[in-house]
């Protein structure tokens, strides 16, 4: 029997970061980017492609912990995917990770893609929280 497979997402307004992981492996890495614009049918695609069981989506929030207008917009665009995608989905929150992917990338020679880095420290944040902390959408 396959473990159970994890996406991912880091959502901005123009570009999503995806990133997936086994359960059996519990280990994040960088998948691709999509254009936001088409998100939904590529989502799709992957999910298929990679027979994903379970979306993890990053929630961005200020330092402090509290929304702002990023997290309306990324709560909506879950909100709608959910409407075409019947899968479970979770909140992870996202605080610094693209910090932290662009600083891996300098850290880097070779240039990488720091969309689907970030979502890759969304998941691995979320793979490496207890079950009961882990936040439905």
């Amino acid at each position: 029997m396959e473990a159970s497979q994890f996406l991912g997402l880091d959502v901005g307004k123009k570009r999503i970061g995806v990133a997936r992981a086994s359960a059996m492996a519990m280990l994040a890495e960088p998948l691709t980017t999509i254009r936001a614009a088409a998100s939904l049918e590529k989502l799709k695609e992957l999910i298929k492609q990679h027979n994903v069981q379970t979306l993890v989506v990053g929630l961005p929030r200020n330092l402090g912990g509290d929304d702002t207008g990023q997290t309306a917009w990324v709560r909506d665009w879950v909100d709608k995917a959910k409407e075409q995608i019947q899968l479970p989905f979770y909140w992870q929150d996202e605080a610094l990770t693209s910090v932290v992917a662009e600083a891996e990338q300098y850290a880097h020679k070779k240039p990488r893609d720091v969309d689907a880095l970030a979502a890759a420290i969304i998941l691995q944040d979320f793979l490496d929280s207890p079950e009961t902390e882990r936040v439905p959408c």
